[in-house]
């Protein structure tokens, strides 16, 4: 019993981490994102101390050059066109606040097991957004949850009751559809890289139920999830020989369990599709465009269609292509589009930095851990595909990935070895 309570300790630590929320007993500006950053640099303190010295990797002093660099042609944008708009030449900190975030999550990992590795990061996060997607559902159907959850939790409710999409504690529209996404890929590198997990059926029964509910209710809040299963797929099907309709028999299991718990899940969203109302109503939403296609003989959406009519607005000036406008903040250009957005705050100058800075971290990573390296080509993917709905990024998953043991990564502190795990089961 002790140590189910630390595991669900330490997935709330994640969850605060990976889906920050406001609380109502916290000031307005401070998040638990923030609460967690400080913690990290106390931490970190804490370890310099005991190590009597710090060891920072080059590969993350590439990534905080980039990034400052990033931060002062924003602030230069918003200097030379006169603005007040820091949306962006303020992002060093906020590459600040997910490291020391990141830290503080780690070093509570370390602390219950002994070590932060891929392997556990993956477990915590599959454990978080598995738990995001069952309570937006408990949110939307027990009115008593919700009123519960909008009493302590500060995260603009409002604006999604309006617009009438599901949320969960921190979790909700495109930036949750983003994160689902990464977990969503990590799974399935955590099945393929991982052999005494794949050996265990229990286990990956446990994953392949988690990956197909987060895909499922996960596109019902934010239907960008679909990107991250896709993408899922395509490393399953590379990663396995799949593609080639071959099927080794290492992973012979695995894919019997994956048919296996498919066809379950399919069943079920059958049955509850032709028999609950609210379920009918959030697949049409949540795969609008199959729904579109098999009854309209043509796959699109009203959101695409809206990008695609309304949002694609582009620099009039050869300036603004250069160095931008300085202006991000207000929904101002009426555009979602991140391309769009980027663009236009801070032109080719910033944008050429920012996606440098999504490639280099992906790029150092998979240098790392040859294993890995297809997983870090589709975290490449997914950035550069969302921008082509939302301006959002993927740094909250890289500062994780600069504090974990794993990944041939060593962290920023090399000290004496801690003492005995307080769990070891994950």
């Amino acid at each position: 019993m002790l140590k189910f309570l630390q595991y669900i300790s330490i997935t709330i630590l994640v969850s605060l981490y990976y889906f920050p929320i406001g609380l109502s007993f916290l000031p307005a500006s401070l998040n638990t994102k923030n609460v967690l950053a400080l913690a990290g640099m106390f931490f970190l303190l804490y370890d310099c101390i005991r190590a009597s010295r710090v060891t920072i990797p080059l590969n993350l002093l590439g990534s905080i050059g980039l990034a400052v660099l990033f931060s002062l042609i924003c602030l230069y944008s918003t200097d030379y066109n006169h603005t007040t708009d820091y949306a962006y030449a303020n992002y060093y900190i906020s590459f600040a606040v997910w490291i020391f975030g990141a830290y503080s999550v780690c070093t509570a990992i370390r602390f219950l097991h002994g070590a932060a590795n891929f392997k556990r990061i993956t477990l915590y996060l599959t454990a978080v957004c598995f738990a995001q997607c069952v309570a937006a559902m408990l949110i939307d159907r027990i009115p008593s949850i919700q009123m519960l959850v909008d009493s302590y939790v500060n995260q603009g409710q409002e604006f999604f009751e309006e617009v009438d999409r599901l949320y969960g504690i921190g979790a909700a529209l495109d930036t949750a559809g983003v994160r689902f996404s990464l977990v969503l890929v990590m799974i399935a590198a955590l099945l393929v890289n991982d052999a005494k997990i794949r050996s265990n059926a229990w286990h990956v029964a446990l994953l392949l139920l988690s990956f197909f509910t987060i895909t499922l209710i996960g596109n019902m809040m934010a239907r960008t999830t679909i990107l991250g299963f896709g993408m899922a797929l395509a490393y399953l099907a590379i990663a396995t020989d799949a593609w080639k309709l071959v099927i080794r028999e290492r992973f012979f299991k695995f894919f019997l369990v994956f048919l296996l718990i498919l066809a379950f899940g399919i069943s079920i969203s059958v049955y509850l599709y032709q028999t609950d109302e609210s379920f009918y109503h959030n697949m049409r939403f949540a795969f609008e465009g199959f729904f579109n296609w098999v009854e309209k003989g043509e796959w699109r959406t009203d959101s695409t269609d809206k990008l695609n009519r309304e949002m694609w607005i582009w620099p009039q000036d050869t300036k603004t292509w250069i160095i931008g406008s300085g202006l991000f903040d207000n929904f101002l250009y009426s555009t979602d589009i991140g391309y769009c957005r980027f663009i236009l705050y801070c032109g080719l100058t910033g944008f050429s930095v920012f996606a440098l800075f999504f490639i280099y971290n992906a790029y150092i990573f998979a240098q790392q851990d040859k294993r890995y390296a297809l997983m870090f080509f589709f975290f490449v993917v997914i950035t550069f595909v969302i921008w082509l709905k939302v301006a959002t990024d993927i740094f909250v998953i890289y500062a994780l990935f600069f504090c974990l043991d794993g990944l041939g990564q060593k962290t920023f502190v090399r000290k004496q070895p801690m003492r005995q795990p307080l769990a070891t089961a994950v």
